[in-house]
C-alpha cells in the first residue's frame, strides 16, 4: 500500500516542479485605473501576456468590457488613461517607456518590427467603437466640454478634436519644453509650464489672438500649477533655480520648496507655505512628488515628508497652519483627488494588522479634516483607489499572495467584488503559490531590515537559497503581488524559484520606501558609500544561520539597483554568495552625470576628489579582484534607465580577471521588458542558471 501511495504522489511532485516559468507569468496585469467625474464609469489598461488593451466598466454591475482591439505583443504600453467629463470618451497614450530615466518618449521596438509604432495620443468611445489616433504626442489633457484634447508633441503644445474629426494643430510655440497642462474650469484657457533649463515659468494660453500670459515669472523653478475651482487663481510649487557655487557632493542638504498662490488678473503672487528647513522637510521624492491640488472648501492639499513619513496635509488657501490629514507611521502613495474635490484616496501601508507595513490598502480622507479610513483592511493588497458613483463606490486593484491583481469595486459598507476573473488563464490558476512570511533582522551597523521569506514545500532537509534584491532603490517588495508591473515579474519569479525548491529571501534594504524618511534617505548610500550593502550581507548571514538552508549554496539576483547590489555581493562576498544573476546593474558610479559634470568645471565642489574616490570605492568594479563566483549578466540594449555599457564594461573586466560568466542580451527591448516574451525569457533564464549552479 505504501509503495502505491509513493507512486501516486511522485508524479504529482514532478509535475509541480516542471511547470515552466511561462505559466507563472501568464497572469493579466491591470494598470492606469481611473474614474469618470460623473456617474459610475471606470477605465483601466490590461496587459494580457503582452497584448495591452483598454477596458471599461460601468455600475452597478461593473462588468469589464474591452474597447480597444490591439492584438500583438509588441511592447507598446498604455498610459495617461482619462475618461472625458461627459463620460463618452476614453483618452490614452500608446507607446513609449514612461518609467525611463531618459528618452521615454521615443518609440519602442521590442518586437523588432521594420516600422515601429510611434508614441501617439489615442481616443476610443466609452460605449465601444473605432479607436483613433489624434497625433504623435504625450501627456493628454481633455477639455471640460469633452470636445478637445491638448497634448505635448516635441516639447510644444498641440490640440485636436477628441473625435479625431480633424488633424491636430499647434496651439502656440514657446522657448523650452512645455508640460503640466491643465484646462481652466470653464475651458477658456490652458495652464502650462515652460521648462527652460535653469528655471521654469508658468504660462496661460487663451487663444491664437491673445498673447501668452506669464504668471509670477521669476528666476526660480515654478512647477505643478493648478487652477482654483473658480478659475481666478492658481496654486503652484516654487523651488530654487539651478546655479550657485559648488557645494559638497557627499553631504545631504535640505532641498527647499514652497507653495505659492497667484491671482490671474493682477498676477500678484503670495507665498502660502514654506517647507521646514530640515532634511525631512526637503522636496518629497515619493510617488507624485508634492501631490499638490486646490481642493474643495478653499483648501490646498499636498504631500510632505516633514514628520518622517510621506503624509497628506491641507491648508486654507488664505494661509494659516497646515493640518496633518494622515497621522501615523505609514506612507501615502497613488494619491487622487475626487471629482467633487472633497476627498483624497490613496494607497497606504497601514491598517489594524502589524503586517500591514508590508502591504498596501485603499484609504480615504477628507480634504479638511483628519478622518482617515482604511477601506480595505485584511491580509490582501489593494492599490490605486478611485471614487465613482458620486463617491458611493470605490474602485481599486486588488491582489493577495496567491491571487494576481484584478480590478475590484466596493460599494460603501459592502464587500469587495472582483472583476475579470475569467481573464486569468487556466495555467496560472492551477499553480499553488506559497505565502511569503515577514522576516526582520539587523545589519552590522544596527539598521533594522525587513524582508519576505518564500519557503518551498516538502522535506526537512537543507535547501539552496537565493537572496532577491529589488531595484530603484525607492521601492518596497510586499507580502503579495506588487503594484508595479516590473516587480510583479519579480514576485512571479520568486514564487517560481520557491516552486523549484529554492528558499528565497526578498530584501527591503535601506534607501527603499515604506519604513520612514531615515530609512529611505539613509546616509552614505549608493555612490556616497554603499552603506546599503550591509543589509544584503545581513540577509546572506541570516540565511546561513537557518537550519533549513544549505549555507554553501546561497545565490543572489536582482535588477537595476538590485543588479548593482548583486555585483557588490559577488565582488566582495564570493565566499557567501556562490552564484548570482546581475540584471542591468550599475557597476561604476564614477560615470554618473553628477560627477562627470562636476569634473568638467573649473570651480569644483570642495569634496570633489573625495566624492570621486568614494564613488569608485562604492562600485563593484573597484573590488573585482576578489570576485570569484560565477555570474549571469542580462541586459537589453535599448535600456533607458541604466546604460548598456555598464554591463559591457563589466564583462570586459570579468574576462580579463578570468571570472566565469554567462550572458543574455535582449535586442531592442528596454529596462522594463516591454515584450512579454522577453520577460519570460529573462526570469526563466534566472531559474535555469541557479538550477545549474546551486543544485
Amino acid at each position: 500500500m505504501r509503495k502505491l501511495l509513493l507512486l501516486l504522489v511522485l508524479p504529482i511532485q514532478l509535475l509541480a516542479q516542471n511547470i515552466p516559468f511561462k505559466s507563472f507569468k501568464s497572469y493579466p496585469f491591470p494598470t492606469e485605473l481611473c474614474s469618470a467625474s460623473q456617474g459610475s464609469k471606470i477605465a483601466w489598461a490590461m496587459d494580457e501576456q503582452g497584448v495591452r488593451n483598454v477596458y471599461v466598466a460601468e455600475g452597478p454591475a461593473f462588468t469589464p468590457r474591452k474597447v480597444t482591439n490591439f492584438t500583438k505583443n509588441d511592447g507598446q504600453e498604455l498610459t495617461s488613461l482619462t475618461i472625458s467629463d461627459d463620460g463618452k470618451w476614453v483618452v490614452f497614450v500608446r507607446g513609449g517607456d514612461h518609467g525611463a530615466n531618459y528618452d521615454g518618449g521615443l518609440p519602442i521596438n521590442a518586437a523588432n518590427e521594420t516600422n515601429p509604432f510611434k508614441v501617439q495620443v489615442g481616443t476610443v468611445p466609452f460605449a465601444g467603437g473605432e479607436t483613433k489616433f489624434l497625433s504623435e504626442g504625450d501627456a493628454p489633457e481633455v477639455s471640460p466640454d469633452s470636445k478637445t484634447v491638448a497634448f505635448i508633441k516635441g516639447g510644444q503644445v498641440y490640440a485636436a478634436p477628441i473625435d479625431g474629426s480633424s488633424a491636430a494643430k499647434s496651439l502656440f510655440t514657446t522657448r523650452g519644453s512645455a508640460g503640466s497642462l491643465e484646462w481652466s474650469p470653464n475651458g477658456s484657457s490652458l495652464l502650462f509650464v515652460a521648462n527652460r533649463g535653469d528655471h521654469s515659468i508658468i504660462g496661460i494660453y487663451t487663444n491664437a489672438n491673445s498673447p501668452i500670459k506669464w504668471i509670477a515669472a521669476s528666476f526660480y523653478r515654478d512647477n505643478s500649477p493648478h487652477w482654483s475651482p473658480d478659475g481666478n487663481s492658481i496654486v503652484f510649487i516654487r523651488r530654487p533655480g539651478a546655479g550657485g557655487a559648488p557645494d559638497s557632493l557627499l553631504a545631504k542638504r535640505h532641498q527647499p520648496w514652497s507653495i505659492y498662490t497667484a491671482d490671474i488678473s493682477s498676477g500678484k503672487e503670495t507665498m502660502l507655505w514654506k517647507a521646514p528647513v530640515t532634511l525631512r522637510g526637503s522636496f518629497p521624492s515619493t510617488h507624485g512628488g508634492t501631490n499638490l491640488h486646490w481642493a474643495a472648501n478653499n483648501r490646498i492639499v499636498f504631500l510632505s515628508y516633514q514628520d518622517g513619513w510621506p503624509h497628506l496635509y491641507s491648508i486654507e488657501a488664505t494661509g494659516g497652519k497646515e493640518l496633518l490629514l494622515t497621522p501615523g507611521n505609514f506612507m501615502c502613495e497613488h494619491i487622487t483627488l475626487s471629482a467633487d474635490k472633497k476627498y483624497l484616496t490613496f494607497s497606504g501601508n497601514t491598517g489594524p494588522d502589524a503586517l500591514d507595513i508590508e502591504r498596501r490598502h485603499a484609504v480615504k480622507v477628507s480634504v479638511d479634516k483628519a478622518d482617515m479610513q482604511v477601506l480595505t483592511p485584511g491580509s490582501g493588497l489593494e492599490w490605486t483607489p478611485v471614487l465613482t458613483d458620486n463617491g458611493n463606490t470605490t474602485a481599486f486593484i486588488s491582489a493577495t499572495p496567491q491571487q494576481s491583481p484584478l480590478v475590484a469595486v466596493m460599494k460603501q459598507g459592502g464587500p469587495v467584488q472582483l472583476h475579470g476573473k475569467d481573464m486569468v488563464s487556466a495555467d496560472f490558476s492551477a499553480i499553488k503559490m506559497v505565502t511569503p512570511k515577514q522576516v526582520i533582522f539587523k545589519a552590522a551597523d544596527g539598521v533594522i531590515v525587513h524582508a519576505q521569506l518564500f519557503m518551498p514545500e516538502g522535506g526537512a532537509g537543507k535547501k539552496p537559497a537565493i537572496v532577491y534584491v529589488h531595484g530603484g532603490p525607492p521601492r518596497q517588495m510586499l507580502l503579495g503581488w506588487n503594484y508595479s508591473d516590473y516587480y510583479s515579474n519579480a514576485y512571479a519569479s520568486n514564487q517560481y524559484l520557491a516552486s523549484q525548491g529554492f528558499v528565497v529571501l526578498s530584501v527591503n534594504y535601506r534607501l527603499g520606501i515604506g519604513y520612514g524618511y531615515e530609512f529611505h534617505q539613509a546616509p552614505k548610500g549608493g555612490a556616497s558609500g554603499g552603506a546599503e550593502y550591509q543589509d544584503i550581507q545581513a540577509a546572506g548571514k541570516w540565511l546561513q544561520q537557518q537550519s533549513f538552508v544549505d549555507a554553501s549554496k546561497i545565490g543572489i539576483y536582482g535588477g537595476s539597483y538590485g543588479g548593482y547590489l548583486t555585483a557588490m555581493a559577488l565582488s566582495r562576498d564570493s565566499k557567501m554568495f556562490a552564484a548570482g544573476v546581475d540584471i542591468h546593474g550599475v557597476h561604476d558610479w564614477g560615470t554618473q552625470a553628477a560627477l562627470t559634470t562636476a569634473g568638467e568645471k573649473y570651480e569644483k565642489a570642495p569634496d570633489y576628489e573625495l566624492a570621486l574616490k568614494t564613488a569608485w570605492n562604492s562600485s563593484p568594479v573597484s573590488t573585482i579582484k576578489t570576485w570569484k563566483s560565477p555570474v549571469l549578466i542580462i541586459h537589453a540594449d535599448d535600456d533607458r534607465n541604466v546604460r548598456f555599457n555598464q554591463s559591457v564594461d563589466l564583462i570586459n573586466r570579468l574576462e580579463k580577471k578570468g571570472v566565469p560568466y554567462e550572458t543574455l542580451m535582449i535586442v531592442d527591448d528596454t529596462h522594463h521588458w516591454m515584450n512579454w516574451n522577453n520577460a519570460v525569457k529573462v526570469y526563466g533564464a534566472v531559474a535555469e542558471y541557479f538550477g545549474r549552479k546551486l543544485k
